[in-house]
């Protein structure tokens, strides 16, 4: 009977705890990975000469550089000076984040601008959306024109006999998208590194496509263009290459070596590139359906994740920034450089139970997504409150019922967990160091010896004054 209580106190003590990833191990594991180059030149702050840099680039505009009388000229090299003054501030002194690859001065680069960003985001919002416009053709005088959408629906045979190229449809819709689609899987699969997530996400853009094809018309896709040349193809391809190469960086040994201590030139170009893969490997076991906390906070990181995506239509939409221009390009790269240490910080807030306080990049990417919903709000508010078609509400109405019952039957029916509350880490260790001692001994025979050496432990602890203790 004691041995079922004990076998069953363990499996309550898993149950509350559902902690996927062994998180005292990462934390011990500085023995296990050891690179001596990480005390050289380029690995230093070198926060004095940044300074002497800086302050000397400044004496030279200030007192030596001939001043210039265009006002939109220095008003837009200012603003330039500025950010660029942050950036240097917070390379050279924000917190490394999670990342040390291929140095931590580029992670803490990416959190920078993406803080920059969010103050761009920020001060259009209050802005009218015909200033907002205007204010881009600063950057580019091309800018603040509206844009014709491309339509991709129309027309969907893949063969046309009608035409002189049978085949134009097809090629037509196989532009560089096709291309960005599989290099922006293979990334979100490294950083996901879950099968199960990122089908989800690419199956539910595809469905968000066709809810929002009534405010947007590029939307508007054939039935092949959004299952077979998407999800099945681009996507799929993407995510079955990224998998694959999650499992070799989980599988790949990591202990370093300094470039300067390894003796030949092959051995240093050898490591110099080694220098751009991961210092380390964690694997991430989202484990959603482990507790009903769990499972919600794992259905708002999917809907976190689906809002980054379609916002990069909405954003290009309500500033009419082409497709293919640099802006665009650049916040799509941005935002992929965002999401690895985001995912990162997300599962550890998640998963670690000593970790207390949400990660820097991660809270920075929360707030940056919502203020450009926002912002799509309020600059195109007849659009995006265009009436969702009711055939599309029905849909959506009878997936979220779907999703309610299987969360009731899942956590209230098939499995208890009503009273799912992880423990504290401390009272995680006194309930394992608990059930390993009951599991050694019987429950009788434990409670005896454990009294005994306790008392016994007590006696030789006491002060004898040179008089032997009675035991």
């Amino acid at each position: 009977m004691a041995a079922a209580n004990s076998d069953q106190e363990i499996d309550e003590l898993k149950i509350h705890t559902a902690t996927a990833f062994d998180w005292e191990a990462e934390k011990r594991r500085n023995t296990n990975v050891s690179d001596d180059g990480t005390n050289t030149f380029f690995w230093r702050a070198h926060t004095i000469t940044v300074l002497v840099v800086f302050i000397g680039i400044l004496v030279y505009i200030a007192l030596f550089e001939d001043p210039v009388l265009n006002p939109d000229y220095n008003s837009r090299r200012g603003v330039a000076a500025v950010v660029l003054a942050f950036l240097l501030f917070g390379v050279t002194m924000t917190p490394d984040g999670p990342f040390k690859r291929p140095h931590p001065a580029m992670w803490r680069l990416v959190l920078c601008v993406s803080i920059v960003y969010e103050l761009t985001l920020v001060y259009l919002l209050f802005q009218t959306p015909n200033d907002a416009r205007k204010l881009l053709r600063h950057i580019d005088p091309n800018l603040g024109k509206p844009l014709p959408e491309k339509n991709y629906g129309g027309n969907c045979y893949i063969y046309d006999s009608d035409h002189p190229d049978p085949f134009h449809n097809l090629k037509d819709k196989a532009d560089l998208f096709v291309i960005s689609h599989f290099l922006g899987w293979w990334a979100k699969s490294l950083f996901l590194r879950d099968w199960w997530i990122c089908w989800v996400l690419s199956i539910m853009f595809e469905v968000l496509e066709y809810t929002f094809a009534h405010q947007l018309p590029n939307f508007c896709e054939c039935w092949w263009d959004h299952w077979i040349m998407d999800v099945l193809l681009s996507n799929g391809i993407g995510i079955y290459v990224g998998m694959k190469t999650v499992k070799y960086l989980n599988m790949k040994p990591y202990h370093w070596r300094g470039m300067w201590n390894i003796p030949t030139y092959r051995g240093k170009i050898k490591r110099f590139a080694m220098q751009f893969t991961p210092y380390s490997w964690t694997e991430f076991d989202w484990k959603p359906l482990s507790s009903l906390r769990r499972w919600l906070a794992v259905i708002g990181l999917i809907g976190l994740f689906l809002l980054v995506e379609i916002n990069d239509f909405y954003i290009k939409f309500v500033l009419w920034i082409p497709p293919e221009h640099y802006l665009n390009v650049s916040r799509i790269v941005l935002v992929l450089f965002m999401a690895a240490p985001s995912a990162r910080e997300a599962f550890q807030y998640l998963d670690d139970p000593t970790c207390k306080k949400m990660g820097r990049q991660f809270w920075l990417i929360t707030v940056i997504t919502i203020t450009e919903v926002l912002l799509a709000l309020k600059f195109e508010w007849e659009t995006v409150t265009k009436p969702i078609p009711r055939h599309v509400t029905y849909m959506w109405l009878l997936g979220l019922v779907g999703l309610i019952l299987l969360t009731i039957w899942k956590f209230y029916i098939y499995r208890d967990v009503k009273n799912d509350v992880p423990y504290s880490h401390t009272e995680y260790r006194r309930r394992r160091a608990l059930n390993e001692r009951k599991s050694t001994t019987s429950a009788t025979d434990d409670s005896k010896s454990f009294q005994f050496e306790a008392r016994r432990r007590r006696l030789l602890e006491r002060p004898t004054n040179g008089k032997m203790a009675d035991e």
